[in-house]
């Protein structure tokens, strides 16, 4: 179902009650109630196996606890916000007494939506509650209980009046946990670090979103946010006791690219807390709950609780006619020149290749307009769009935006590169949302690097096809390359699409082989997919064909059981009738996988393998075969390898 059928999904949605009063305490509590004593509320999800619970107070601060088959997957952790400067209430008091959850509104929602990049597919399905609050700030806390997770967010209600919030948000994990995570010094752009929860240590930083394996093989966590607008974006920090506790972006330790971009003075400025006017809405925070990675890769919440599209900009939604998914070339990490007629070329090459764009790094600032009209003509000849990199730094104010955005429109541009942000200060997260509505206002595309993580912003703006917040192929120093990829999937990429600028043949690719940089392209979720090789060396790779064949959305996705972070990576993944099994290695050793082929619809399906050499990882083998999908597929990799296979 579309996007264009919200009104009639809307008129689906029932809600249960509009006022449920808490009943009345039989006794009469003590000051301080622990988490284990009392529980205020509750609310279950549709298959009634997710819980949230409502707990006890400490002094003014609310905790909950979330449950999943009875089963602790976030312990009593605090869950509180106020505004700073304001209080209703003294310190001192029996806040139980005075019952200060004061109404409580339930209601269910289940509706489609489209979605792009992992499914074609969305389903928000899930029962929640409107709960009002009244400690030190009278606020309501929403929150929603899905089958695979939670969304919980603040809402305080305002006028003009400039106010700043504070949360006390934590997440506690279980003992025995896994943990995988990545600080701040990157920004968005690190290597995650796998740890037992009793090592992570006091103040660590983590970068969400934060990847839980619980103890006993019981399933996966991940915590993240979404629906993020008006407001700074979520960190966390270890708190030693196996809690993260949530840290707004003006309190995020500054990172190296924007200190080394805009300065100390500049990072100082955004170390002080944004002020919010009018109405307060927190954004989403989210638990993603699953007992397999497939369920984990699989997850919905935040689209699901993000806005979706502005019918006046976007009237078919994802499906609007200049919003275009596609591959790309791009001239930047594989030889070509900083010409007009280099790109004229790679502009002729990706047409070759079937590729539906070019992105053009910063040098097309130097061309004149008739320059720049000149490649974007040529390269519609062989029906590929051009898109033009460009400094965030040059676009933070409407004049200059719109210069911009009407710039690409007189040249025939479709889309935009921005870069530099590195940083999630409000006032970040401003630029990125009026970015994204004045470049829609326009029809251009977007992407960005340099960036945060993905919050739901593609589900809102259906123009953003990718962002970078990811260690991708650019870190030319990175050695260990294999284990990065093998843990991506089930780290960055559970937040939203990533533009890691897949596949290389040449040095960059460090312990992988050929057939693991082409099969991570299959696995590398981005709607708009640039490719690092030089298009002259795709179309030299033995691959070639396979290579032209791989899209860039995905209507199905199966992650299948040989799977395991940081150690493999085993997709299937269905774009209309055709099926692609993408596997990716990890530097341990060499592996042979017995992969069962359940996932095809079809009993026999011609196939295209392409496999290690296991003597040359610069090097593939070729095969074409009938496979059976009752019988399993057996595969041999080296260590760093990998394997793809078409389906048709």
């Amino acid at each position: 179902m579309s996007d264009d059928k919200s009104k009639t999904n809307q008129s689906r949605r029932s809600f249960i009650a509009t006022a449920v009063a808490l009943p009345v305490l039989a006794v009469e509590l003590p000051k301080l109630v622990s988490a284990e004593q009392a529980t205020l509320f509750s609310l279950t999800s549709p298959d009634r196996k997710t819980k949230f619970e409502l707990l006890g107070f400490d002094e003014y601060r609310l905790r909950y606890r979330i449950t999943r088959n009875n089963v602790t997957v976030i312990g009593p952790s605090l869950l509180s916000i106020k505004v700073s400067g304001v209080h209703n209430i003294v310190d001192g008091i029996d806040w139980l007494k005075l019952k200060p959850v004061r109404r409580i509104e339930r209601y269910s929602l289940r509706e489609t939506f489209t979605t792009r990049g992992v499914h074609s597919v969305g389903l928000n399905h899930c029962n929640g509650a409107r709960i009002s609050i009244s400690t030190y700030t009278n606020y309501i806390l929403e929150v929603r209980a899905f089958n695979d997770g939670v969304a919980i967010r603040y809402v305080l209600a305002g006028d003009d009046t400039p106010r700043i919030p504070v949360e006390e948000t934590s997440f506690v994990t279980p003992p025995g946990s896994t943990v995988w995570f990545h600080d701040f010094y990157g920004h968005y752009e690190g290597i995650h670090t796998k740890k037992e929860i009793a090592e992570v240590k006091t103040g660590e930083w983590a970068a969400p979103p934060l990847t839980i394996k619980l103890s006993n093989n019981s399933g996966y966590v991940a915590i993240t946010e979404a629906a993020l607008m008006n407001y700074a974006g979520m960190g966390l920090q270890a708190d030693g006791q196996r809690g993260f506790k949530l840290v707004l972006g003006d309190a995020l330790p500054v990172s190296y690219p924007f200190e080394l971009r805009y300065g100390k003075e500049e990072a100082k400025r955004l170390s002080q807390p944004a002020a919010i006017r009018g109405n307060i809405k927190s954004p989403w925070r989210v638990v993603m709950i699953a007992e397999t990675l497939n369920e984990l890769v699989n997850n919905q919440i935040i689209d699901a609780v993000s806005p979706a599209p502005d019918k006046k900009l976007f009237p078919l939604g994802r499906d609007t006619s200049w919003v275009k998914p596609g591959r790309s070339v791009w001239k930047y990490l594989d030889g070509g020149e900083n010409t007009l007629e280099s790109m004229k070329e790679f502009s002729r090459l990706a047409g070759e290749l079937g590729f539906e764009y070019n992105v053009v790094e910063g040098f097309w600032q130097k061309w004149s307009e008739d320059q720049m009209r000149e490649l974007a003509n040529y390269a519609k000849q062989y029906k590929v769009g051009t898109w033009f990199w460009k400094h965030s730094k040059d676009l933070r104010t409407p004049y200059a935006r719109r210069q911009f955005f009407e710039l690409l429109n007189r040249v025939g541009v479709v889309g935009t590169k921005i870069d530099f942000f590195d940083h999630e200060a409000k006032e970040i997260i401003d630029l990125y949302q009026a970015l994204l509505r004045e470049a829609a206002e326009h029809q251009i595309m977007v992407e960005f690097h340099g960036s945060n993580k993905p919050a739901g912003e593609s589900r809102t703006w259906p123009n953003e096809m990718t962002r970078e917040s990811i260690k991708g192929m650019e870190y030319s120093r990175q050695t260990e390359r294999a284990a990065h990829n093998v843990t991506l999937p089930f780290t960055r990429f559970l937040a939203g699409h990533a533009d890691y600028t897949a596949m290389h043949f040449g040095e960059r690719r460090k312990d992988t082989s050929w057939a693991h940089q082409i099969a991570s392209a299959a696995i590398f979720t981005s709607p708009m997919l640039i490719f690092a090789a030089n298009p002259k060396n795709i179309l030299a790779n033995p691959a070639v064909d396979l290579i032209k064949s791989i899209p860039s959305v995905w209507d199905e996705t199966v992650v299948l059981p040989p799977s395991e972070i940081g150690e493999l990576a085993a997709f299937a993944r269905r774009n209309g009738n055709t099926w692609f099994l993408a596997i990716m290695n990890g530097p341990a050793s060499q592996k042979r996988i017995e992969v069962p082929l359940t996932f095809l619809n079809r009993r026999t399906s011609g196939a295209v393998l392409v496999k290690d050499n296991l003597d040359n990882p610069a090097a593939v083998e070729i095969e074409k075969v009938q496979v059976q999908s009752r019988q399993p597929l057996s595969i041999t990799m080296r260590a760093g390898g990998g394997f793809i296979a078409r389906f048709s």
